[in-house]
Protein backbone atom coordinates (compact mmCIF):
# COMPACT_ATOMS: atom_id res chain seq x y z
CA UNK A 1 0.00 0.00 0.00
CA UNK A 2 1.04 3.59 -0.81
CA UNK A 3 0.09 7.09 0.21
CA UNK A 4 0.64 10.34 -1.68
CA UNK A 5 1.57 12.84 1.05
CA UNK A 6 4.07 14.59 -1.01
CA UNK A 7 5.28 14.73 -4.44
CA UNK A 8 8.93 13.26 -3.25
CA UNK A 9 6.91 10.09 -2.34
CA UNK A 10 7.03 8.88 -6.12
CA UNK A 11 10.09 8.22 -8.56
CA UNK A 12 10.10 9.77 -11.68
CA UNK A 13 9.44 6.02 -13.14
CA UNK A 14 6.14 6.17 -11.33
CA UNK A 15 5.62 9.73 -12.51
CA UNK A 16 6.15 9.16 -16.30
CA UNK A 17 3.60 5.95 -16.12
CA UNK A 18 1.28 8.40 -14.10
CA UNK A 19 1.53 11.12 -17.10
CA UNK A 20 0.70 8.48 -19.51
CA UNK A 21 -1.87 6.99 -17.92
CA UNK A 22 -3.50 10.39 -17.66
CA UNK A 23 -3.74 10.99 -21.15
CA UNK A 24 -4.84 8.14 -21.56
CA UNK A 25 -7.60 8.05 -19.18
CA UNK A 26 -7.95 11.95 -20.64
CA UNK A 27 -8.51 10.55 -24.25
CA UNK A 28 -11.48 7.98 -22.64
CA UNK A 29 -12.71 11.14 -21.02
CA UNK A 30 -12.88 13.32 -24.67
CA UNK A 31 -14.07 10.25 -26.56
CA UNK A 32 -16.89 9.63 -24.16
CA UNK A 33 -15.94 6.53 -23.37
CA UNK A 34 -17.37 5.01 -20.62
CA UNK A 35 -14.05 3.67 -18.56
CA UNK A 36 -15.19 1.92 -14.81
CA UNK A 37 -12.20 0.34 -13.19
CA UNK A 38 -12.89 1.70 -9.77
CA UNK A 39 -16.33 0.23 -9.57
CA UNK A 40 -17.83 -0.45 -6.08
CA UNK A 41 -14.67 1.70 -4.75
CA UNK A 42 -15.12 4.36 -2.40
CA UNK A 43 -13.17 7.16 -2.28
CA UNK A 44 -13.51 9.42 1.45
CA UNK A 45 -13.02 12.88 1.13
CA UNK A 46 -12.03 14.99 4.17
CA UNK A 47 -12.24 18.74 4.23
CA UNK A 48 -10.68 21.17 6.94
CA UNK A 49 -10.19 23.97 4.19
CA UNK A 50 -12.96 24.58 1.75
CA UNK A 51 -12.20 23.69 -1.69
CA UNK A 52 -13.92 24.06 -5.30
CA UNK A 53 -11.46 21.67 -7.72
CA UNK A 54 -9.96 20.17 -5.21
CA UNK A 55 -13.77 18.72 -4.26
CA UNK A 56 -15.05 19.01 -7.78
CA UNK A 57 -12.06 17.32 -9.59
CA UNK A 58 -11.73 14.60 -7.19
CA UNK A 59 -15.57 13.72 -6.84
CA UNK A 60 -16.54 13.91 -11.01
CA UNK A 61 -13.12 11.77 -11.29
CA UNK A 62 -13.92 8.87 -8.99
CA UNK A 63 -17.56 8.67 -10.29
CA UNK A 64 -16.25 8.63 -13.71
CA UNK A 65 -13.97 6.03 -12.78
CA UNK A 66 -16.88 3.83 -11.77
CA UNK A 67 -16.70 4.58 -7.93
CA UNK A 68 -18.39 6.56 -5.08
CA UNK A 69 -17.60 9.58 -3.20
CA UNK A 70 -17.90 10.20 0.53
CA UNK A 71 -17.43 13.91 1.54
CA UNK A 72 -17.01 14.54 5.43
CA UNK A 73 -16.01 18.10 6.75
CA UNK A 74 -14.82 18.96 10.10
CA UNK A 75 -18.51 20.46 10.67
CA UNK A 76 -20.60 17.56 10.19
CA UNK A 77 -17.69 14.21 11.59
CA UNK A 78 -16.37 14.08 14.70
CA UNK A 79 -12.13 15.24 13.29
CA UNK A 80 -13.82 18.39 13.42
CA UNK A 81 -14.67 17.56 17.55
CA UNK A 82 -12.52 15.32 19.85
CA UNK A 83 -11.97 12.08 18.59
CA UNK A 84 -8.45 11.97 17.78
CA UNK A 85 -6.93 11.38 13.93
CA UNK A 86 -5.70 8.06 14.68
CA UNK A 87 -8.94 7.26 15.32
CA UNK A 88 -10.97 8.65 12.39
CA UNK A 89 -8.41 6.82 10.85
CA UNK A 90 -8.91 3.30 11.83
CA UNK A 91 -12.87 3.90 11.74
CA UNK A 92 -12.76 5.95 8.04
CA UNK A 93 -10.05 3.15 6.78
CA UNK A 94 -12.45 0.52 7.54
CA UNK A 95 -15.15 1.56 5.68
CA UNK A 96 -13.77 2.84 2.82
CA UNK A 97 -11.02 2.23 -0.07
CA UNK A 98 -9.19 5.52 -0.33
CA UNK A 99 -9.11 8.96 1.88
CA UNK A 100 -8.10 12.31 -0.16
CA UNK A 101 -8.03 15.10 3.40
CA UNK A 102 -7.57 18.53 2.55
CA UNK A 103 -6.35 20.00 5.63
CA UNK A 104 -3.69 22.56 7.17
CA UNK A 105 -0.85 21.54 8.61
CA UNK A 106 1.37 18.60 6.42
CA UNK A 107 1.24 16.55 10.76
CA UNK A 108 -2.51 15.76 10.42
CA UNK A 109 -2.57 13.62 7.39
CA UNK A 110 0.78 11.93 8.28
CA UNK A 111 -0.67 10.87 11.33
CA UNK A 112 -3.92 10.06 9.83
CA UNK A 113 -2.06 7.92 7.27
CA UNK A 114 0.01 5.95 9.77
CA UNK A 115 -2.87 4.36 10.44
CA UNK A 116 -5.27 3.99 7.55
CA UNK A 117 -5.27 1.00 6.23
CA UNK A 118 -6.06 2.37 2.91
CA UNK A 119 -4.33 4.74 0.33
CA UNK A 120 -3.91 8.43 1.55
CA UNK A 121 -3.86 11.37 -0.50
CA UNK A 122 -2.85 15.06 0.40
CA UNK A 123 -5.39 17.23 -1.46
CA UNK A 124 -3.55 20.41 0.11
CA UNK A 125 -1.92 21.51 3.40
CA UNK A 126 -0.39 24.38 4.73
CA UNK A 127 3.56 22.84 2.80
CA UNK A 128 2.82 20.71 0.05
CA UNK A 129 0.33 20.66 -2.84
CA UNK A 130 1.36 17.24 -5.03
CA UNK A 131 -1.64 17.30 -6.67
CA UNK A 132 -1.54 20.90 -8.02
CA UNK A 133 1.75 20.01 -9.12
CA UNK A 134 1.21 16.52 -11.00
CA UNK A 135 -1.56 18.71 -12.86
CA UNK A 136 1.07 21.64 -13.98
CA UNK A 137 3.86 19.13 -15.27
CA UNK A 138 1.11 16.75 -17.07
CA UNK A 139 -0.37 20.37 -18.52
CA UNK A 140 3.16 21.68 -19.75
CA UNK A 141 4.07 17.54 -21.18
CA UNK A 142 0.82 18.51 -23.13
CA UNK A 143 1.81 22.03 -24.60
CA UNK A 144 5.28 21.60 -24.72
CA UNK A 145 6.43 18.14 -24.51
CA UNK A 146 8.95 16.96 -21.56
CA UNK A 147 9.50 18.96 -18.69
CA UNK A 148 12.95 17.85 -17.84
CA UNK A 149 16.03 20.38 -18.59
CA UNK A 150 13.23 23.16 -18.37
CA UNK A 151 12.96 25.83 -17.01
CA UNK A 152 10.10 27.61 -14.03
CA UNK A 153 9.87 30.39 -13.05
CA UNK A 154 8.21 30.95 -9.40
CA UNK A 155 7.07 34.40 -8.91
CA UNK A 156 5.22 35.39 -5.28
CA UNK A 157 4.96 33.47 -1.86
CA UNK A 158 6.94 30.37 -0.77
CA UNK A 159 4.10 27.84 0.16
CA UNK A 160 2.68 25.23 -0.55
CA UNK A 161 3.10 25.24 -4.30
CA UNK A 162 6.85 26.37 -4.04
CA UNK A 163 7.92 23.92 -1.59
CA UNK A 164 6.27 21.04 -4.20
CA UNK A 165 8.16 22.44 -7.47
CA UNK A 166 11.20 21.99 -5.65
CA UNK A 167 10.40 18.63 -5.16
CA UNK A 168 9.52 18.02 -8.51
CA UNK A 169 12.60 19.69 -10.18
CA UNK A 170 14.77 17.58 -8.27
CA UNK A 171 12.92 14.68 -8.82
CA UNK A 172 12.53 15.34 -12.37
CA UNK A 173 15.55 17.18 -13.22
CA UNK A 174 14.26 20.60 -14.60
CA UNK A 175 15.08 23.81 -13.23
CA UNK A 176 12.79 26.40 -10.90
CA UNK A 177 14.14 30.37 -11.00
CA UNK A 178 12.14 31.39 -7.41
CA UNK A 179 11.40 34.96 -6.38
CA UNK A 180 9.61 36.10 -3.14
CA UNK A 181 9.80 38.81 -1.17
CA UNK A 182 12.05 39.23 1.57
CA UNK A 183 10.59 37.63 4.44
CA UNK A 184 8.94 35.13 2.38
CA UNK A 185 11.29 32.74 0.79
CA UNK A 186 11.07 28.91 0.21
CA UNK A 187 12.43 27.11 3.42
CA UNK A 188 14.68 24.55 1.75
CA UNK A 189 14.48 22.62 4.83
CA UNK A 190 10.82 22.36 4.49
CA UNK A 191 10.70 21.41 0.98
CA UNK A 192 13.87 18.17 1.20
CA UNK A 193 13.98 17.20 4.53
CA UNK A 194 17.10 15.54 5.27
CA UNK A 195 17.74 14.89 1.51
CA UNK A 196 19.97 16.41 -0.43
CA UNK A 197 18.55 18.34 -3.39
CA UNK A 198 20.44 18.03 -7.03
CA UNK A 199 22.47 20.90 -7.65
CA UNK A 200 20.95 23.27 -9.66
CA UNK A 201 17.28 21.87 -9.69
CA UNK A 202 16.53 26.02 -7.84
CA UNK A 203 17.85 28.92 -7.97
CA UNK A 204 16.95 32.37 -6.30
CA UNK A 205 16.41 35.71 -7.50
CA UNK A 206 16.15 38.82 -5.42
CA UNK A 207 14.41 40.44 -8.66
CA UNK A 208 11.28 38.52 -10.02
CA UNK A 209 12.33 39.60 -13.45
CA UNK A 210 15.08 38.27 -13.88
CA UNK A 211 13.44 34.69 -12.14
CA UNK A 212 11.58 35.37 -15.91
CA UNK A 213 14.03 35.43 -17.94
CA UNK A 214 14.40 32.58 -20.14
CA UNK A 215 12.10 30.69 -18.29
CA UNK A 216 9.59 28.17 -19.99
CA UNK A 217 6.79 28.57 -18.03
CA UNK A 218 6.03 31.30 -15.73
CA UNK A 219 3.55 30.74 -12.64
CA UNK A 220 2.28 32.04 -9.08
CA UNK A 221 -0.21 31.90 -6.56
CA UNK A 222 -2.34 34.38 -4.70
CA UNK A 223 -0.46 36.28 -2.28
CA UNK A 224 -2.10 35.21 0.80
CA UNK A 225 -3.00 31.74 0.97
CA UNK A 226 -5.80 30.17 3.21
CA UNK A 227 -5.48 30.39 7.07
CA UNK A 228 -3.17 33.36 6.42
CA UNK A 229 -5.94 36.16 6.06
CA UNK A 230 -4.78 38.06 8.52
CA UNK A 231 -1.41 38.89 7.06
CA UNK A 232 -3.10 39.85 3.90
CA UNK A 233 -2.47 43.53 4.27
CA UNK A 234 1.30 43.29 4.87
CA UNK A 235 1.57 40.92 2.03
CA UNK A 236 -0.56 43.12 -0.25
CA UNK A 237 2.19 45.60 0.54
CA UNK A 238 5.48 43.46 0.36
CA UNK A 239 4.50 41.35 -3.01
CA UNK A 240 3.60 44.35 -5.12
CA UNK A 241 6.72 44.18 -7.26
CA UNK A 242 5.97 40.06 -7.74
CA UNK A 243 2.42 40.79 -9.91
CA UNK A 244 3.46 38.54 -13.26
CA UNK A 245 2.84 41.32 -15.60
CA UNK A 246 3.32 41.36 -19.74
CA UNK A 247 6.79 42.56 -18.95
CA UNK A 248 7.80 39.20 -16.91
CA UNK A 249 6.30 37.36 -19.87
CA UNK A 250 8.21 39.36 -22.44
CA UNK A 251 11.38 37.90 -20.70
CA UNK A 252 10.66 34.59 -20.46
CA UNK A 253 10.91 32.06 -23.50
CA UNK A 254 8.84 33.26 -27.32
CA UNK A 255 5.94 30.90 -26.54
CA UNK A 256 6.47 30.25 -22.49
CA UNK A 257 3.71 29.13 -20.79
CA UNK A 258 1.63 31.09 -17.87
CA UNK A 259 0.03 28.70 -15.30
CA UNK A 260 -1.74 29.77 -11.90
CA UNK A 261 -3.21 26.76 -9.60
CA UNK A 262 -6.14 29.36 -9.07
CA UNK A 263 -8.71 31.43 -7.95
CA UNK A 264 -6.49 34.22 -8.82
CA UNK A 265 -6.79 38.16 -7.99
CA UNK A 266 -6.11 39.98 -11.24
CA UNK A 267 -4.32 43.18 -10.88
CA UNK A 268 -2.92 41.56 -7.62
CA UNK A 269 -0.63 38.57 -7.94
CA UNK A 270 -1.26 38.36 -11.76
CA UNK A 271 -2.32 40.99 -14.66
CA UNK A 272 -5.60 40.29 -16.56
CA UNK A 273 -3.92 40.92 -20.27
CA UNK A 274 -1.38 37.61 -18.74
CA UNK A 275 -4.10 35.06 -17.04
CA UNK A 276 -6.57 36.11 -19.91
CA UNK A 277 -3.95 36.37 -22.21
CA UNK A 278 -2.36 33.77 -25.59
CA UNK A 279 -0.16 31.90 -23.51
CA UNK A 280 -2.05 30.77 -20.34
CA UNK A 281 -3.27 27.59 -20.34
CA UNK A 282 -4.72 27.70 -16.76
CA UNK A 283 -7.90 26.38 -17.69
CA UNK A 284 -6.25 23.26 -19.37
CA UNK A 285 -4.72 22.95 -16.62
CA UNK A 286 -7.58 23.29 -13.63
CA UNK A 287 -9.39 20.50 -15.56
CA UNK A 288 -5.89 18.03 -15.62
CA UNK A 289 -6.45 18.26 -11.48
CA UNK A 290 -9.12 15.85 -12.51
CA UNK A 291 -7.46 13.60 -15.14
CA UNK A 292 -4.10 12.75 -13.50
CA UNK A 293 -6.01 12.37 -10.19
CA UNK A 294 -7.96 9.38 -11.76
CA UNK A 295 -4.74 7.93 -13.15
CA UNK A 296 -3.48 8.27 -9.39
CA UNK A 297 -6.38 6.56 -7.39
CA UNK A 298 -6.70 4.06 -10.30
CA UNK A 299 -2.61 3.38 -9.57
CA UNK A 300 -2.74 3.63 -5.62
CA UNK A 301 -5.83 0.92 -5.49
CA UNK A 302 -4.91 -0.97 -8.80
CA UNK A 303 -1.31 -0.49 -9.36
CA UNK A 304 -0.23 -0.21 -12.86
CA UNK A 305 -2.86 -1.09 -15.47
CA UNK A 306 -1.27 -3.42 -18.83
Amino acid sequence: MKHYLQFADFSADEYNYLFSRAAIIKGKFKSYEKYHPLADRTLAMIFEKASTRTRVSFEAGMYQLGGSVVHLTTGDSQLGRAEPIEDSARVISRMTDLVMIRTFGQDKIARFAEYSRVPVINGLTNEFHPCQIMADIFTFIEHRGGIAGKTVAWVGDGNNMANTWLQAADLLGFTVHVSTPGGYEVDEKLAFGDRQPRAGCYKVFSDPLDACRGADLVTTDVWTSMGYEAENEARRKAFADWCVDAEMMALAKEGALFMHCLPAHRGEEVMADVIDGPQSVVWDEAENRMHVQKALMEYLLLGRVA
